[in-house]
């Protein structure tokens, strides 16, 4: 079962930047020569670079993945981007020695928090909708006490305090209602939040990508870790 849902897309600072970012390909503007990181996990980061591309990632081929495993090649030579990243790319984007990075949508609801001017984009051409799964093992010994424990954190209640703290996209609808009713303006504002409560017009906006077959995995791997120095 979903544990909790999220979007990969791009942040940036609008004041420091000047401009708005409204596609993938505005990563590569000259004006951010050197300030530009992507994520360093492959299962990360190349599906919301194929729909740069114009790519359905629900049925990507391979020619897709060496098409922009060939453009960040290119862009990490031009100095383009300034290194790869895991979350620490928050800590980049905070401190302005980054003005525009791949990044997940709670993330940087968050980071706005202390930073109104941080902005995360759904690019024109769409994003990707994932999601981290609670999972029990075939052979659990206490398998009837994990399903109690998922079954708690479907209370809407419950997930409506988690989607307060985490901000990512909550697998449980009826926690909106929840969030709404709250006496805390900016807890109940999260109800009204399409990042964390897709509407329908975000979802048109969005897709699952279709994930890397096993057998194409080894070498693919090894080509992107080429790139990105792992």
């Amino acid at each position: 079962m979903p544990w909790q849902s999220g979007i990969t897309g791009i942040a940036y600072n609008r004041r420091r930047l000047g401009r708005e970012i409204r596609r993938v390909s505005d990563l590569w503007a000259a004006d951010l020569k050197g300030r530009v990181t992507l994520l360093s996990g492959m299962d990360e980061a190349f599906a919301l670079l194929m729909q740069g591309n114009g790519v359905d990632i629900t049925r990507w081929r391979t020619d897709d993945f060496h098409r922009i495993c060939d453009q960040v090649e290119k862009q990490v030579a031009h100095g383009q981007i300034r290194r790869f990243t895991g979350n620490d790319y928050i800590k980049d984007l905070s401190s302005g020695d980054v003005l525009a990075c791949q990044a997940y949508s709670g993330d940087v609801i968050q980071l706005q928090a202390d930073d109104p001017d941080i902005e995360f984009v759904v690019p024109e051409e769409g994003a990707e909708l994932w999601a981290e799964s609670l999972m029990i093992p075939d052979l659990a010994r206490h398998k009837a006490n994990a399903e109690r424990l998922i079954d708690h954190y479907y209370r809407p209640e419950v997930a409506a305090e988690l989607a307060a703290w985490v901000n990512y996209v909550c697998p449980v609808p009826a926690a909106r209602d929840v969030l709404a009713s709250s006496d805390d303006e900016e807890t109940a504002a999260l109800a009204e939040d399409p990042l964390i409560f897709p509407d329908a017009a975000m979802r048109e906006r969005l897709a699952i990508a279709r994930d890397i077959p096993a057998a194409d995995r080894t070498e693919f791997a090894k080509r992107w870790n080429g790139i990105v120095g792992v």
